[in-house]
């Protein structure tokens, strides 16, 4: 006798009410399996879609600054190396002052820093990028054991004036734009 037919046969041995409590409970079976292989999954994915929506816009956002950054600086006339240099020169001067010290060899431009202020080297590197056209290819810094001089500015101090700001030795090397 095959199996299919033993479990047929097995079912017309059992009494209406017994065959009615095997359907009910293979129905309880597979609503269960229904519920946890599509319904459940395709719920949790709905509850979590505000959330995920609200990420991709903040990424989209980004990306659309990001965008519109890289297509101003391509707007741009284009930057002699001479020009590149005299920018980095004053934006040097402007935002680190006696902290940094700079040398130009051919095309690449080396600032050495000593106890340069973090937020102000953060500000030189976007002015050497928006100003100058100058891309960092090189960096190797190391956070300054100097202390803090007596004589610190705002711009050496935190925002609550007490805490002062991470500084930074070493060299940052610079790629000048092309002619």
């Amino acid at each position: 006798m095959s199996r299919a037919a033993a479990l047929q046969a097995r079912w017309k041995a059992l009494a209406p009410r017994e065959q009615s409590l095997v359907l009910a409970a293979a129905g309880v079976v597979l609503l269960a399996l229904l519920w946890w292989v599509a319904l459940a999954p395709a719920l949790g994915t709905l509850h979590q879609a505000p959330e995920l929506h609200g990420k991709l816009d903040l990424q989209l956002q980004h990306m659309q600054r990001l965008q519109a950054e890289a297509q101003q600086l391509q707007a741009q006339p284009q930057t002699s190396p001479t020009d590149a240099v005299g920018a980095l020169r004053a934006a040097l001067t402007q935002r680190l002052g006696t902290a940094a010290q700079m040398n130009v060899l051919g095309d690449r431009v080396t600032v050495t820093l000593k106890g340069a202020p973090a937020d102000a080297v953060a500000q030189w590197l976007a002015l050497a990028r928006t100003n100058a056209r100058a891309v960092p290819v090189e960096s190797r810094l190391t956070r300054s054991t100097a202390a803090t001089p007596a004589n610190a500015g705002p711009a050496t101090l935190g925002n609550t004036g007490a805490a002062p700001v991470p500084r930074w030795d070493g060299t940052v090397v610079l790629a000048l734009p092309a002619r």
